[in-house]
Order: structure tokens, then C-alpha cells, then sequence
């Protein structure tokens, strides 16, 4: 299944450092995220765009995963020639990172507010 599936996600910047985090929807899907999207994994994911190191940070008492990548913007907002300066779309390439299915996700679909 596909991450999105499971979480969202927010991003943010500052300078060349983006950082993306991973808010499962379901709490109880969080162990399952963590197990699989490790730091390791979202480096390969980005190989071509981070060019330095990635960092995860767990916030459990919330769900939720942090990764802080470094050069991964270009340069910068200010000096980046990307299409994407501010790197808003990473997090949509991260929740379309394949994790294994964590059993029925009847439930996947339906969100509340």
C-alpha cells in the first residue's frame, strides 16, 4: 500500500534544510510507519535532490514522524533555479513511498476532521 494511505504529511524550510513530516492518521498505524519509513529510506527516495544527511525525529505521543534534510533545496529558496524552491511537493513524493500492508484497510479511506 502506499503511505498516503495511512498518514499525511506537512513540510516546511528554512535556507537549504527541508523538513517533512509524517502524521498517520490513525494512531495505531503509527508503529507500521515507523517500522518503514526510516531515514534510510526517504535518503534513497531523494537521492538526486538531498545532498546531505537525513535525519528522523519520532513524536509518538502524537503519531508522527519528522525527517530533516539537509541540501535539499538547491542552495536555498533566495537561490534555488527549482521548480519547486520551497520543496512542498517532497512531501507528496514521500506518501507515494510502498509500505507493507498492515493488515485490513477497510478503514483507509475514511477520514474525519
Amino acid at each position: 500500500m502506499k503511505l498516503r494511505d495511512i498518514a499525511h504529511s506537512r513540510t516546511g524550510d528554512k535556507g537549504d534544510i527541508s523538513n517533512i513530516s509524517v502524521i498517520a492518521f490513525d494512531e495505531a498505524d503509527y508503529p507500521l510507519i515507523a517500522a518503514h519509513v526510516t531515514a534510510e529510506r526517504v535518503k534513497e527516495l531523494f537521492g538526486e535532490v538531498v545532498h546531505g544527511e537525513v535525519v528522523r525525529y519520532t513524536i509518538p505521543s502524537v503519531g508522527a514522524l519528522n525527517f530533516v534534510m539537509q541540501k535539499a533545496l538547491g542552495g536555498g529558496v533566495t537561490r534555488s533555479l527549482a521548480l519547486d524552491a520551497h520543496g512542498k511537493c517532497l512531501a507528496s513524493a514521500l506518501l507515494d513511498l510502498d509500505i507493507p500492508n498492515g493488515g485490513d484497510r477497510s478503514r483507509a479511506n475514511e477520514r474525519s476532521c
